[in-house]
């Protein structure tokens, strides 16, 4: 079996089967490094037994490489692996007995609702940039939205008659997410007075547009976010997903249950979520080290 065919397969059924094309590079990536490994031992994809993958994986760490990275790795060879077991181009998958390092818990960054509060209302909203970012980040947070499904939103996403959000998340899955009415303003007034001088070609279907009147990118998404919470804190770390994070968090704390906060950020798994009931029980912890007499 030839490798170079091999992977080639596998990205045609990622894409049949609808990865973002970001996954796809992310496994090409991981996937070329584990090519160039079992070459340079002439080992061919039905060569490889399952003590291979655990060298493979050890070689990783010995070159210092992070346990989340092995971690990623890994996943990527099995999701490769399972792929040439699904096509029964071979018979078992050998990374299948490779256990993962345990990756550190670490908590999301979150903000508190004075802290979005801050920083919403310190997006002035006046030029069309402006307009757009209060609109966006109202948006993301009302939303719980990736940066990736920011990015991506039509001028006709938005349902304004019923106060919702379609939404196409990972695994090209669509959702409808309600808007909450700071957010809904944000957009109205972005699309009345700053998208227009925003826009170029009158063929332009994406929401939020570039001053050069292009789709954004995740990285001008990153940026924006980044100046605006420099102009209204000391905060470190904060990225469009931390708005994400936030948006779970504080409707954990205000009663909502993992399982509706798990449809709403659209997560395949509920494990995923309760991720947010770790995160709530740090902040309890921290108000009652702070608060309590004989704490």
């Amino acid at each position: 079996m030839n490798w170079d065919v091999a992977l080639a397969g596998y990205d045609r059924d990622l894409r049949t089967r609808g990865a973002a094309e970001r996954t796809r590079r992310a496994y090409g990536v991981d996937l070329a490094a584990f090519t160039v490994w079992a070459k340079s031992l002439r080992l061919s994809p039905g060569d490889l037994r399952h003590r291979d993958v655990r060298r493979y994986a050890a070689s990783l760490s010995a070159d210092g490489k992070a346990s989340t990275t092995v971690a990623r790795h890994l996943a990527s060879i099995r999701g490769f692996y399972d792929f040439l077991v699904r096509t029964e181009q071979i018979g078992g998958n050998p990374a299948e007995l490779v256990s993962s390092p345990k990756k550190p818990q670490k908590l999301p960054q979150v903000l508190t609702g004075e802290q979005m509060r801050m920083l919403l209302q310190g997006i002035p909203a006046r030029t069309p940039l402006e307009l757009r970012d209060r609109a966006m980040f109202e948006l993301a947070y009302s939303c719980g939205l990736r940066c990736e499904e920011i990015v991506n939103l039509d001028i006709d996403s938005f349902d304004f008659e019923e106060d919702q959000l379609r939404v196409l998340g990972k695994g090209s899955k669509t959702r409808l997410l309600p808007v909450g009415e700071p957010a809904r303003r944000a957009v109205e007034r972005y699309l009345q007075r700053g998208r227009r001088p925003l826009a170029d070609d009158a063929r332009e279907r994406a929401l939020f547009l570039s001053k050069s009147g292009r789709r954004l990118s995740n990285s001008d998404v990153t940026r924006r976010l980044r100046i605006w919470v420099a102009n209204v804190s000391s905060i470190g770390g904060v990225s469009p997903h931390s708005l994400r994070h936030s948006f779970a968090t504080h409707l954990l704390e205000g009663g909502a249950d993992l399982r509706t906060i798990q449809e709403l950020l659209g997560h395949s798994s509920i494990s995923t979520t309760q991720v947010y009931t770790r995160v709530d029980a740090a902040r309890l912890r921290d108000t009652y080290s702070n608060s309590h007499p004989r704490a």
